[in-house]
């Protein structure tokens, strides 16, 4: 049965049978209250628990209310003059640009849905991603398109951008910009907030005119009129005929009444539209539709050739647009919505847009090739797996060392069959995958602008990783937060490589900050910013590098915009970064090498470099890990794991220093008795520890993580390492190039990532160009947490954030 409007009633008394004389009256005609919000159908209630009102949010005092009983809206007596908030019935009619929404599962705070009004908790819900619109998973199906407009075509020419109303869900605290009085609530879904600019208001304030009532009729399942072709049947019968036939009526369906002519609202534009209402008859084709529509506009002498009349149905979940040919008779098309579904008629509207031959352009992003391949022999992997047509896919970027490329695709199916088709596809046992990839347009960025580049680890952190993915996604433009499991660093760094002057924002732990610093170096000679800066959100476990640059030990539920000003407001530091050449050789007896074992291995390095006891650690930890991943997911699991796999080592002992040798420039150095060795390029190792410490020491310089060099430290075992945040390492040398001589296979460890490295050379040296980091300033803590949170306390980051 197609949605036509259904309405069930569970009294039989309601709903007259058959053979009924009498004549039929509209189910549930009790008293109505008409109020100047379109959609609404109040009717009084007896209140049997406590009940707010969804208008003003105050307590409604006695027995009696009022209630929508189309969208659940409960009101005071008195507020029923004053309702403004449009029906969840109506909502299409607020839309002006659709744009579809991106659903995923909600989280766990105490949220309302945006359809019935009704709680979330306890049942299945659904938010979207971008907007924030709250809806439980049955009622998504009546949501409508009504995102943020956060993206463009080339063909679109936008110089103000209204505001986004999403009405209730706000935060604890949030206030009214033009009465300044609290609007938010955690008893009903109340006020409006902006979702561009983060301005709140207690109620919308705008009125829509619904269709006449009587433009529709109800009729039952048992009247002959319904056993025709206009019940389309879904459930697979062999013929035309009802399935309810046999059956004993209660229910009824809304359908439109038959038409001679019809009012349309046509939409002279998707933007700054003028929305004109125009008769369509029998004879009215599209054409004549729209040389009356330019009439009523002024623009008698345009040609009707030149214009398309488009139809735009605005699902839930997407957004179909159909051009309509010039001799289309216009009634003939709206009687076919209706009769799919009167949902649907209330879902599509009517533009009409320039014809324009615009070349169809979509960049997809190709991941999972192999690497350092040239740019015919990623052509050649595209035409021998994905049978791309060359005449309408071309590379524009070849990224060799990332086994990715950037596809320019002037069709839009056949962009569709590769993106569709790639992720079914595996070469050398990897499987590929693909993104699309937006487009800045650089003519619009403002002067002396630096957007922000967002990238979220959504597996670090818990939970925490996604809510943040979400935060940023809701006060930023969505394209320019990544998810870094969809494709890594590449796609977002693609997406900004000719924008002149950006910083980097990277939610995640130290790994992942080395993550983004390694595919940044690697394609740093591609990207128009010569030195983009890079600040942290900690989602780790040590989380060191945040650490020493202020960002805190660990995220801890920050108000997002506030981070957000944290990064505008931060300065700009240098840091070291390492090479690592790992050399296996088979080694004698004596430490002499024996020939070749293995492929020399690179490796880049960051914070820090282990070996022995510390490297041990790490890889026990990283083998409980890969064993159960699910219950790594807090710090104080983490941490507590560590400690366990300490104790595990207390009654064993090495002698590290016997099975290697060290040169710190080019000169020998004698290692003391330890059982670990660790490289330090910044102040801060296993979660805040200073192994080096504070002291002063004539024979060394004071530490930087700008200086070149690096500093060696020993410890002498597990309880030297516990001990670590109370009394500093065993001091060895300071300096720039490193050469160390391992005699016998043995646990390292880079930046946290352990493995076993077998005997051979390993030499540490300076990676080229310092990286340019942001540091927390110091004032910024405490001047925020006033003005800024009673005022907007959930908007949105600066608008040169947001490009």
């Amino acid at each position: 049965m197609a949605d036509s409007g259904r309405v069930k009633h569970n009294s039989p008394n309601s709903s007259p049978g058959p053979g009924r004389k009498k004549a039929q009256q509209s189910p549930g005609s009790k008293a109505r209250y008409s109020v100047n919000a379109p959609g609404h159908c109040f009717r009084k209630v007896t209140l049997t628990k406590p009940t707010f009102c969804h208008h003003c949010s105050d307590f409604i005092w006695g027995i009696v209310g009022f209630v929508c009983e189309v969208c659940n809206f409960m009101s005071h007596e008195k507020c029923l003059k004053h309702v403004r908030t449009v029906c969840s019935c109506m909502a299409s009619t607020q839309v002006w640009v659709p744009v579809a929404h991106c659903f995923g599962p909600a989280g766990q705070k105490k949220r309302f849905c945006c359809v019935c009004r009704k709680h979330l908790e306890g049942s299945l819900a659904l938010r979207c991603e971008v907007c924030e619109l709250h809806v439980h998973s049955d009622c998504a199906p009546f949501s409508v398109s009504d995102c943020r407009f956060c993206h463009q075509d080339g063909g679109q020419d936008i110089d103000t951008y209204q505001h986004h109303w999403r009405e209730g869900n706000m935060s604890s605290g949030a206030r009214c910009e033009v009465c300044r009085r609290t609007c938010s609530s955690s008893d009903v879904l109340a006020g409006v907030r902006c979702e561009w600019c983060g301005i709140t208001e207690a109620s919308l304030r705008a009125f829509y005119i619904p269709d006449e009532p009587q433009d529709y009729e109800l009729q039952s399942y048992s009247q002959q009129g319904l056993f025709t072709d206009d019940i389309i049947n879904r459930n697979g019968t062999p013929d035309n005929k009802s399935i309810f036939k046999d059956t004993v009526s209660d229910s009824w369906v809304l359908r439109s009444k038959p038409r001679e002519t019809e009012v349309v609202k046509i939409y002279s534009g998707p933007l700054k539209a003028e929305v004109i209402s125009v008769t369509a008859g029998k004879s009215s084709t599209v054409d004549s539709i729209i040389k009356e529509v330019h009439s009523r506009i002024g623009k008698q002498n345009e040609n009707p050739a030149d214009y398309n009349l488009v139809e735009v149905f605005m699902s839930s979940k997407q957004v179909q647009r159909q051009v309509l040919s010039g001799q289309e008779i216009l009634l003939d098309k709206l009687q076919e919505i209706r009769k799919t579904s009167l949902r649907q008629m209330n879902q599509t509207r009517f533009y009409i847009e320039e014809s324009r031959n615009r070349v169809a352009q979509v960049n997809l992003l190709l991941g999972g090739f192999p690497t350092q391949l040239e740019k015919e022999e990623y052509t050649r992997l595209l035409s021998e797996h994905l049978e791309v047509k060359s005449h309408l896919v071309s590379i524009t970027h070849a990224y060799s060392e990332q086994g990715a490329v950037v596809l320019q695709i002037s069709c839009f199916s056949e962009a569709e069959r590769i993106y569709m088709l790639a992720k079914d596809i595996s070469i050398s046992g990897k499987q590929l995958y693909s993104l699309v990839i937006p487009e800045i347009m650089q003519s619009n960025l403002a002067k002396g602008s630096c957007p922000l580049l967002v990238f979220v680890n959504p597996k670090s952190g818990g939970l925490k990783g996604r809510e943040i993915l979400y935060s940023f996604r809701k006060l930023l433009n969505p394209h320019q937060v990544f998810e870094l499991t969809s494709g890594g660093p590449l796609a977002g760094l693609h997406t900004f490589k000719d924008v002149p002057h950006f910083r980097i924002l990277v939610c995640g732990g130290d790994g992942t900050v080395g993550w983004v610093l390694g595919v940044l170096e690697s394609i740093r000679h591609k990207i128009a910013c010569p030195e983009p800066a890079i600040s942290i959100i900690p989602l780790g476990t040590g989380n060191d590098l945040a650490r020493v640059l202020r960002w805190g030990t660990g995220y801890s539920g920050e108000d997002p915009y506030n981070i957000l000003l944290s990064v505008d407001e931060a300065e700009e530091v240098q840091m070291d970064r390492w090479t690592i050449l790992l050399d296996a050789q088979e080694m004698t007896e004596d430490g002499k090498e024996n020939g070749f074992l293995e492929p020399p291995k690179i490796v880049h390095m960051n914070n820090y470099f282990g070996l022995g006891i510390d490297a041990e650690l790490s890889l026990d930890f990283h083998h409980a890990r890969e064993e159960d991943p699910d219950k790594f997911n807090s710090r104080f699991h983490n941490k507590g794991v560590y400690v366990k796999v300490g104790l595990q080592k207390l009654s064993h002992t090495r002698n590290l220093h016997k099975d290697i040798r060290l040169q710190v420039d080019r000169q020998e150095v004698e290692l003391p008795s330890i059982e670990g060795l660790i490289f330090l390029n910044i102040p801060s190792w296993g979660s805040g520890a200073d192994l080096w410490g504070s002291d002063s020491d004539s024979r060394f310089g004071r530490p930087r993580i700008d200086d070149g060099m690096l500093e060696v430290v020993g410890v002498t075992g597990v309880v030297h390492m516990v001990q670590s945040g109370l009394r500093s390492g065993i001091r060895i040398a300071q300096g720039s190039y490193i050469r160390i001589t391992v005699n016998k296979p043995i646990p390292v460890q880079v930046d946290g990532e352990p493995w076993i490295q077998s005997p051979g050379q390993i030499i540490i040296s300076a990676a080229g160009p310092k990286v340019c980091m942001l540091r927390k300033s110091k004032a910024k803590q405490k001047k925020q947490s006033g003005s800024l949170k009673e005022s907007r306390s959930d908007s949105p980051a600066p608008s040169d954030g947001g490009q």
